[in-house]
Parts: structure tokens; sequence; C-alpha cells
């Protein structure tokens, strides 16, 4: 069990964001509580997402089927009919009792796992400092385990108030994987969780924020034809009015291809972890019949299941948002390590916010104790 809400579009039912063996499947019982004496057992309808990447756990959905469930606050999911017997284990707090129609947030990005002492500082703050001038108010994070200095700067965040750290040590129950094909990497659950944590994360922002990006932490999604996310949304919102999912093209940046004037290449970046975006504006052509994974910016209360690069479940479809509006800047290792630098087009989008970006990146890293 991770985490459970009302889902008020479905009458109410509590829905039990779960981690679930697919391969040793046995009837499942909701116990829920109005206060800790008065509690139900009842039956269950199991959802284990579509996709699971072929790991043997997958991400699902307990549903629980009962009456009056809107006074619950406490749930705990069992094998035992009769409920009588998880009580020493611990109920979850159901969440999202109350629908909103006014937010906290306008935009708020969920970065699905953070693991293996990742430390790359440079390129999380100019990051970061970029979706602050794009309008985003809130990150939520799901951490397995930071380098030191990346600590420094998700705490630096925190205290800013704009960063949200949800614990996730998915390493001390699983074996998680590295990767997200089971083939190729070993592991019980896919990449970390990654799946689990995407939806635990619509979720807990259904009532909180307008819109919710999906992406991962080196990812920036890009509006070229707007200034910011929210005179992006306010075109493509009425223009698709029933949609609820919008997926944006990813492109690479490849870290390789650095940008010959080095007017970015500065002495006070020099000593920090991690990969200054601002020399990478080289971009990879898209090859032709070749899949590309988007990745999206959703309305949390239009979507009921998530995969990675698409939606599972939904009210309303999705819209692939055009590349010259919209796409996402992606600066990591080369996806086609063979093409040269004439090769790759030049893509100065980064460049357009420099005025503001990097005294801000500067002022940052002083507060975070690294300059």
């Amino acid at each position: 069990m991770v985490s459970a809400f009302i889902d008020h579009r479905l009458d109410g039912v509590i829905r039990v964001i779960s981690i679930i063996n697919r391969s040793s499947l046995q009837p499942l019982y909701c116990s829920y509580c109005s206060t800790e004496q008065v509690c139900k057992t009842v039956d269950t309808d199991v959802q284990i997402h579509s996709d699971h990447f072929g790991f043997t756990y997958g991400a699902s959905d307990v549903i629980c089927k009962g009456e009056h469930m809107q006074n619950a606050t406490h749930v705990l999911i069992t094998t035992d009919k009769e409920g009588s017997a998880d009580h020493k284990m611990e109920y979850l707090p159901i969440k999202n009792k109350v629908v909103r129609e006014t937010f906290k947030f306008n935009f708020t990005i969920c970065i699905s796992s953070l693991f293996d002492n990742y430390n790359n500082v440079l390129q999380f703050a100019q990051t970061m400092e970029m979706y602050k001038l794009l309008g985003v108010q809130h990150v939520v994070i799901y951490n397995t385990s930071c380098g030191p200095d990346l600590e420094k700067l998700l705490k630096h965040y925190e205290t800013e108030g704009i960063l949200e750290i949800v614990s996730w040590p998915i390493d001390q129950f699983l074996n998680p994987s590295r990767g997200w094909n089971s083939q190729l990497h070993a592991g019980e659950i896919q990449y970390f969780g990654q799946l689990v944590t995407l939806n635990e994360c619509i979720y807990r922002n259904m009532y909180q924020s307008k819109y919710v990006l999906l992406n991962d932490i080196d990812e920036i999604i890009m509006p070229y034809k707007h200034t910011n996310l929210a005179s992006l949304m306010e075109d493509l919102q009425p223009a698709h009015p029933n949609i609820g999912v919008f997926l944006i093209e990813n492109h690479i940046f490849p870290k390789t291809q650095f940008e010959e004037s080095g007017k970015f290449k500065r002495a006070e970046w020099k000593n920090i972890p991690g990969i200054n975006i601002m020399e990478h504006i080289y971009r990879e052509p898209f090859p032709k019949g070749v899949f590309n994974p988007k990745k999206m910016i959703v309305n949390p209360r239009k979507v009921q299941q998530t995969s990675v690069h698409s939606t599972l479940k939904d009210f309303g479809g999705s819209f692939v948002v055009p590349f010259d509006v919209c796409r996402i800047v992606h600066v990591r290792v080369p996806l086609q390590g063979h093409l040269t630098k004439k090769e790759l087009f030049v893509d100065k989008r980064v460049w357009d916010f420099e005025q503001e970006l990097v005294p801000n990146v500067d002022q940052t890293l002083k507060l975070s104790g690294f300059l």
C-alpha cells in the first residue's frame, strides 16, 4: 500500500495506490474505518496497470467497494475477509476528501525518482530556475537516494517552499530495476517504481494543482511560441476544451557537443558538479520511423491511471502538441552518438532566458553554499 484517496469521479470510492506481485494474485479486501473503532471490511476491484514492462511487481489500484466511504478516515488492504487479523498493520490516511475548484498551484512538476546518489547539481539548479521563469510553483520529487551536493541543493529548494520531497525507500522493500526494460535490467519493479510514483503524484496533486507536468529531472518542457507555460495552456486548453492530456515531444541535446564561442563556460560554475545546459545548444534530428517517447502536461482531474509516455485511463483523451509550439529540451548522453555537429540542429531557446536565468542560478548556488 502506498497511499489512499477518495475518487469523487467514481462515486466516491476509495482508491488505494498499491504495488502488487502479478504472479501471486489472491483475493484482497478493504478494511476502512470512520474512527479506529468503527471499521467495515468489503470486497475490492483490483486493477493492475496494463503497463508494467514485464516486471514481477506492478503499479496497481485497489478500489474499495462499500457504502458511506466518504466518512472513512483510514483504510487497510487485507487478505483476511473478516478484516480482524490485520489491526496490527498500519492503516493509511485517506486523502482528497474534499473536491476543490480553485487550486493552490497553477503548475506542479512530478519527478518520479531520484536514486543511485544522483549528484547533477548544476543542471538541476538551471532546470529549477528555468521552470520558475516558466511559471512552475511546485515540484514534487520522490527521493530514494541522491549525492551529498544535490542534497544541499534540495534542502535549499525545500526551505524556499517550491520543492516537496517525498521519501521513497522502495529499495528497502523490493529490488528495483535501474531501467525500464525487464529484458535488459534485472529487478522486481520497473525503474525504482516510476509508474507508482507518477500515479501517486497525480492523485496527491488532484485538488492542489491546475496542471501537472510528468517529466524527468533532466528534462525541461519548453514553450517555443509562448513566454511561459500559463500562456501556452491559455491557448491550448480553449482550443481543445475536453482534452486533459497534452503530449510533448522529447528532443535530445547531446552533452558531448559544446557551443563553440564558450560564452557560458563560466568560471563561477567550473567546480559545480553536473552539466551546464547553456553550453549544449545542438539538438539531434528525430530519426524517421522511430517512436518519440513523449512526456505530458495533464489536468490531474481527467486522469485515472498513467504510464510514463501516455495515460492508461483518462476522461477526455489526449492531444499531441506540435513540435514548433512546445518541446522537451533534454540534455543528456547522445542517442545518436555517430552524428557530427554539422548534422545537428542549433537550438538556442534556453538562451532567450539568460538575463534572468544566469543571475538566478548564481543566487541559488550562493544561498545553498556552492559559491
